[in-house]
């Protein structure tokens, strides 16, 4: 007898102790149960489908950028991908190239899935970091430790002033539960106060400091290097490993936090635990490239578009997020303009084009 054919009570007994049983309507299009040792996981294969294709997409763009203008010929590049190639193509591809694809895709991936759980959070398509002024709080607690401190402990600056942003927003918006207007409007009046702030820090700055952060509160992806890249990788691999088993229980808040306890959901402790986990993923892509703006709103509702689905999202909402940043960074780096252009200009650009877009729908529906 199959664990699908064993009466409920000894088939409870068989997942919490026994192997990993998997249970759903996998063949039929519908979410498939996966269970085990202290695991519970819903996996939905379109979704599933959605991310891989986008991972895949955001794969070719990476291979774009590392073959853009034929200074290294493709073979050339696999080679030295692979430790076969030249010295000097392994230099180009290995020190010039790769850490700045590499931190593009995974800060990128960051954003879109912060993005994500904001919006599921807050329950409004404009909950981003961006917007409601966790980016900006990070940016300020990154620039406190460039300009007055150590900046090797960037990444602790950006995800402490993350943090206390995130306090003092739910603070304002206590009676939101941290959803709604209320939340939005706390968080553009939070975010904007701590842009003036970040621009009192540089006017107190040094020349050469203020011109350096300056550009890094574009958000940059042109002083990238090898060693910033694992440090983000892990961070981004620990924390999204860490929001997959509780981003059922944040999709089922849905209900409302009553029919949510019914179902054994303990909502404020969700909440918390999702906002730590969100506010964690920003800091991983503020501490490593500045606050990049717009990718953690557009990624998000662009992927449920492409997937068609509802809930978080969240291996999509990364994957587009990936995407986006690939792209937008390919973009800055092939304009004819006269220097090198920050890719915060480019996902700015690309921000109001998405907006302008949802205005003309909207105006013809």
């Amino acid at each position: 007898m199959s664990v699908l054919e064993k009466p409920e009570a000894e088939r409870n007994r068989s997942l919490s102790g026994g192997p990993v049983a998997v249970r759903g309507r996998g063949l039929s299009g519908g979410p498939v149960a996966v269970r085990g040792r202290g695991l519970s996981l819903r996996v939905r294969p379109r979704p599933l489908a959605v991310a891989l294709l986008l991972t895949l997409l955001a794969a070719g763009t990476a291979a774009l950028a590392l073959t853009r203008d034929g200074l290294v010929p493709p073979a050339e590049v696999l080679g030295a991908l692979f430790g076969a190639g030249s010295e000097q193509a392994a230099f180009v591809v290995l020190e010039l190239r790769l850490p700045r694809v590499a931190l593009g895709l995974t800060v990128g991936a960051a954003l879109g899935a912060a993005g994500a759980l904001f919006q599921q959070l807050s329950r409004n398509p404009l909950g981003s970091p961006d917007i409601v002024g966790f980016n900006s709080g990070a940016a300020t607690g990154a620039l406190l430790v460039l300009l007055h401190g150590d900046p090797a402990y960037v990444a602790a600056g950006a995800a402490g002033g993350g943090l206390a942003t995130a306090v003092i927003v739910q603070l304002l918006a206590r009676r939101g539960s941290f959803r709604g207007n209320r939340l939005i409007l706390a968080g553009i009046a939070v975010g904007s106060l701590l842009a003036s702030v970040n621009a009192y820090l540089l006017t107190r700055a040094a020349l050469d400091h203020a011109q350096s952060a300056q550009l890094w509160l574009i958000g940059s992806l042109g002083s990238a290097e090898r060693h910033q890249v694992m440090p983000a990788l892990l961070g981004l691999g620990a924390l999204l490993l860490a929001a997959l088993p509780v981003v059922r229980r944040l999709d089922l808040l849905e209900m409302g936090d009553e029919a949510a306890g019914g179902l054994g959901v303990d909502a404020a402790r969700t909440r918390v635990f999702v906002l730590l986990i969100a506010v964690g993923l920003s800091a991983v892509a503020v501490s490593a490239a500045g606050p990049i703006v717009f990718v953690a709103l557009c990624a998000p509702q662009l992927a449920r578009r492409i997937g068609r689905g509802t809930g978080t999202g969240l291996l999509p909402a990364a994957a587009m997020g990936a995407l986006l940043l690939s792209a937008s960074d390919l973009v800055a780096i092939s304009l004819p303009t006269a220097g090198p252009l920050p890719v915060g200009v480019v996902t700015g650009a690309l921000g109001g084009v998405y907006l302008a877009w949802l205005l003309g729908r909207g105006r013809r529906r």
